[in-house]
C-alpha cells in the first residue's frame, strides 16, 4: 500500500468515527395531526403557566432525547410527544443529549397514540422507558378515541394507575392529575381543580372583575332603594304629624 493510500484509508476511517456533537438538532417525524399538535401545546403551556416560577425542570414536546451508551447521535433516540424531566434547568434546548444532562432521563412521558403509532407506543415504546429511561410515570392518549392509560414504575414494571371518581390518573411525578376535559387531556389539582392557560386564567379574571362590579352595583343600588324607603318613611311621618296637627294633637306627646 502507498503511503497516498495509506492517507486515504485513514481519513475514511476517520470520517466513519461518530463523535459526539455538543450542540444536537431534534431529529422528530412531522406531528400526526393539528389535533396532534393542539394537544402538545396545551400541556406545555398549562404545565409552564403553573409553573411559571419554577426554574428547575424541563418540559417539551416531540423532542429527540439521545441516550446512547456510547454518546452517538446516530444510535439509541426516541422522540416523546410530550415529557418533563424535574431536577434540571430550564432553558431552551434543540434537543435532550442525556450524557450532556448528568445522565437524566424524563420523569413523565406522555405519547399522544395514532393509527401508525400506537403499537410502538404501547410496546416497544412502553418497555424502553420501563426499562432503559427508568421513567416513574408513563401516559398514553388518543385524541380522537378518548384512549387514557397511565402507568407507574414499581421496583422496576410499570404498574397501572387506577383512575379516580372522575376518571383522573394521577402523576405521582408532577404532583398533579391529568383527566380528559372538553376532549383534551388536561392537567387537574390534587383537588380536581383545572390547571388553567394563561387565556383562561385571565378570562377568569376578567369574570371575576365584571361579578365584583355587579356586586358593587347591586350594593350601590340596594343603598339607594334604602335611602329611598327611609325618605318615604320620613315623609310619610310628616304627613301623619302635620294631620295630627290639624286635629289638635301634638305628635310630639304621642
Amino acid at each position: 500500500m502507498t503511503i497516498a493510500q495509506e492517507l486515504d484509508s485513514q481519513q475514511g476511517i476517520c470520517q466513519d468515527v461518530i463523535f459526539p456533537p455538543g450542540d444536537l438538532y431534534s431529529d422528530e417525524p412531522p406531528l400526526e395531526s393539528e389535533l396532534h399538535l393542539r394537544q402538545i401545546i396545551l400541556l406545555l403551556t398549562c404545565l409552564e403557566w403553573l409553573w411559571r416560577d419554577r426554574n428547575n425542570f424541563y418540559a417539551a414536546g416531540n423532542l429527540t432525547i439521545y441516550y446512547s451508551p456510547r454518546q452517538r447521535k446516530s444510535e439509541h433516540f426516541r422522540g416523546p410527544d410530550f415529557f418533563v424531566v424535574l431536577g434540571t434547568e430550564r432553558k431552551t434546548r434543540k434537543s435532550w443529549v442525556v450524557w450532556e444532562e448528568d445522565g437524566k432521563y424524563p420523569n413523565v412521558i406522555l405519547e399522544i397514540l395514532s393509527d401508525s403509532t400506537a403499537n410502538t407506543d404501547k410496546g416497544l415504546k412502553k418497555t424502553i422507558y420501563q426499562d432503559t429511561f427508568r421513567t416513574p410515570d408513563y401516559f398514553w392518549f388518543d385524541p380522537y378515541t378518548l384512549e387514557f392509560a397511565g402507568f407507574h414504575l414499581v421496583d422496576g414494571e410499570y404498574q397501572p394507575l387506577q383512575p379516580s371518581e372522575q376518571g383522573y390518573l394521577w402523576s405521582h411525578q408532577l404532583g398533579l392529575y391529568l383527566g380528559v376535559y372538553e376532549g383534551l387531556l388536561r392537567f387537574f389539582t390534587r383537588d380536581g381543580q383545572l390547571v388553567p392557560t394563561p387565556e383562561e386564567t385571565a378570562e377568569q379574571a376578567e369574570q371575576k372583575a365584571e361579578q365584583l362590579q355587579q356586586q358593587a352595583e347591586q350594593a350601590e343600588q340596594k343603598a339607594e332603594q334604602s335611602q329611598q324607603q327611609a325618605e318615604q318613611a320620613e315623609q310619610k311621618a310628616e304627613r301623619l304629624a302635620a294631620k295630627l296637627r290639624e286635629l289638635n294633637i301634638d305628635p310630639d306627646t304621642i
